[in-house]
């Protein structure tokens, strides 16, 4: 059994849907399903009870998932002795504004469990780069959020969170359960710099162009809020500052929690940072 089938497997067996996996692995669905048939020949035994109900695994399927995390997690540890050998057992990780979310926390203890060895340092960066330095070579993978511009990027899901407009809570649309951006349309809104990449902007902007205070972090959304009455959107479970309240708003889709990295780049230390990252944000 090659190790790249035993993660395609282990993808299937995680999501229990071949689409969804084949999303995760980076690939199309047909060679996905082509693969775990041929992998079920190998064994001599079915994996996947598929029926239209779903994808169950089988007691076969079950053994093996517990032989194969084992399998791919020696793997792993093997590459990154390699690397440590070669003097590669450092990684640097961006994070975007922030820091404080709390899937965040669970990476940082569950990837220091899994290499105690290697030094992580952390370049946190404000809202104007969504990549977190990594065209400029500054991080090797970044936590951050989408839509931003991918090229030359890899990406993986880790969580989508709803989003809400940021408001002073005397603010009339305070008192409304689920104002939509068409409520939002004559006022003014904090903006972030020219230049800042143009997908994020729209996402951020209510996907029109703006006129506000200009500003760069967290906090200074909020204080543009509060000093000046502006409106922008915000993660609808932040806890925004005294003065301060996020109303859902509805028409807006998620905003999705990403880590991303640059394409070819062969540092084993990423692929386990992203294994590690998209177990800690699913619970």
């Amino acid at each position: 059994m090659e190790l790249r089938t035993l993660r395609y497997f282990v993808a299937v067996a995680e999501e229990l849907h071949f689409g969804r996996a084949a999303s995760r692995l980076h690939m199309s669905q047909p060679p996905l399903s082509r693969a775990i048939k041929q992998l079920e020949t190998e064994t001599g035994a079915a994996l996947f009870d598929r029926s239209s109900a779903g994808v169950s695994l089988t007691p076969v399927g079950a053994v093996l998932l517990d032989e194969a995390r084992a399998l791919l997690d020696h793997a792993e540890q093997v590459r990154t002795r390699l690397a440590r050998a070669a003097g590669a057992a450092t990684l640097t990780v961006g994070l975007l504004g922030d820091g404080t979310d709390p899937g965040t926390t669970r990476l940082a203890r569950a990837y220091r469990r899994r290499h105690p060895r290697v030094e992580v340092r952390i370049r946190e960066t404000d809202l104007t780069d969504p990549t977190c330095g990594l065209r400029a070579g500054l991080v090797d993978i970044a936590v951050t959020r989408a839509p931003f511009d991918t090229a030359g990027l890899i990406t993986q899901e880790l969580r989508a969170d709803p989003v809400g407009a940021l408001l002073r809570t005397d603010d009339p649309l305070a008192r409304r359960d689920s104002p939509d951006l068409a409520d939002l349309a004559d006022r003014r809104w904090f903006r972030f710099p020219e230049g800042t990449d143009a997908r994020w902007q729209s996402y951020w902007h209510g996907r029109e162009p703006r006129e506000g205070p200009v500003v760069r972090a967290v906090q200074e959304c909020q204080q543009a809020v509060l000093w000046n009455g502006t409106v922008g959107m915000t993660l609808l479970d932040h806890e925004p500052a005294a003065g301060l309240t996020v109303v859902p708003l509805a028409d807006m889709p998620p905003s999705r929690v990403l880590a991303a990295w640059n394409k070819g780049d062969t540092n084993p230390l990423i692929r386990s940072f992203v294994q590690v990252a998209t177990a800690a944000y699913q619970r």
